[in-house]
């Protein structure tokens, strides 16, 4: 494994020793610079809205809003790890919480069932993208585009167009509307999730030979990885975090429709690359990918606070992309400079 090496920018302990307090906090700076913003912005709208923003009621409002673009941004980030891109997390959403609410008011089955087909669909969805990218060789970028694109018009063939109303289990609302020591569930399941991930990228081989994917796949092949059956590996995992989102967004909404779920594809994609631009800069990773999201939810709620359009959303997501990039790329001229 010695031919495979990391891109990531973090510094290393040998880099840091022998610099000063000034000089380690001018090198750390860029590697955290996105948490550092994050705190920063919690400060500020702290001290401009005090009697709304640091609040248990907008903690929820932030938490419950944005807890499906979390898992979004963690199915998201699985392919990322491996080098590929997966666009069927912002389209499948809308075909799973569809038919997460459809097999239930339109087929009677019970909802823990219904739950299960969905994620299960999910599954086999990222095992269609798979064999595309890894057997038929297609770039990611266009196989997940092309099979998104068939999932949201199946959902929409599906739907007919009408929204999916119908009286469902109040225990599937509570999926998603129970609260736990006064936060939304969802956070919990965010957390859980962010854990096991972070335990196993970081931990375990499955992680290391997926990094060594990413990094470089003929290298990764040359010293003995099965680097096919791991990215194949990574889309069903993404497919089944995917499909675990939808059931949640059923839940919350109570409701199916096709015009709901694309709007969730950007933010989701725009935290996970925010993910690969802090903590570890250059390599994706868990707790990167959750600071990208919450810098989203605290800044865009802020700003709504004081009263922005209904264009500030996107509008910040791609601001704080483009800054974030910023960020890396400084972290990434310095450290090529100290290699020279």
């Amino acid at each position: 494994m010695n031919s495979i090496q990391s891109d990531a920018l973090e510094p290393t302990k040998d880099e840091l020793a022998g610099q000063s307090l000034a000089q380690r906090l001018l090198r750390l700076a860029p590697v955290y610079g996105l948490v550092i913003l994050t705190a920063f912005l919690i400060v500020l709208f702290s001290v401009l809205l005090p009697n709304t923003f640091p609040t248990l009621l907008n903690l929820r409002a932030i938490l419950s809003d944005k807890a499906i673009i979390a898992l979004l941004s963690l199915a998201a980030m699985i392919p990322m790890v491996a080098g590929r891109i997966d666009l069927t997390v912002g389209y499948g959403i809308v075909l799973w919480h569809i038919l997460a609410i459809s097999f239930q008011v339109n087929y009677g089955l019970p909802w823990p069932l219904a739950v299960v087909i969905v994620i299960a669909l999910g599954a086999l969805v990222g095992v269609a993208n798979g064999i595309l990218v890894e057997v038929a060789k297609i770039d990611a970028f266009i196989a997940t585009l092309g099979t998104g694109t068939v999932l949201y018009a199946i959902a929409l063939w599906h739907s007919g167009g009408r929204q999916v109303v119908g009286a469902l289990d109040p225990s599937f609302y509570q999926l998603s509307g129970k609260f736990v020591f006064g936060l939304p569930i969802t956070a919990y399941y965010v957390m859980v999730i962010s854990l096991v991930m972070w335990l196993v990228l970081e931990f375990t081989p499955v992680g290391r030979y997926l990094y060594a994917i990413g990094a470089n796949q003929k290298a990764a092949e040359l010293n003995g990885i099965p680097t096919r059956k791991f990215v194949v590996a990574a889309f069903v995992a993404s497919g089944t975090l995917s499909g675990l989102a939808g059931v949640l967004l059923a839940s919350k909404l109570r409701i199916g429709q096709a015009s709901v779920g694309l709007e969730f594809l950007l933010p989701a994609l725009v935290g996970a690359f925010l993910g690969s631009t802090t903590i570890k800069p250059g390599r994706v990773n868990v707790w990167g990918t959750i600071i990208g999201v919450t810098i989203l939810a605290v800044g865009i709620s802020g700003i709504q606070q004081f009263g922005g359009s209904f264009w500030v959303e996107p509008l910040f997501n791609g601001s704080t992309l483009l800054i974030a990039i910023g960020i890396a790329g400084y972290a990434q001229r310095k450290k090529g400079a100290a290699r020279k």
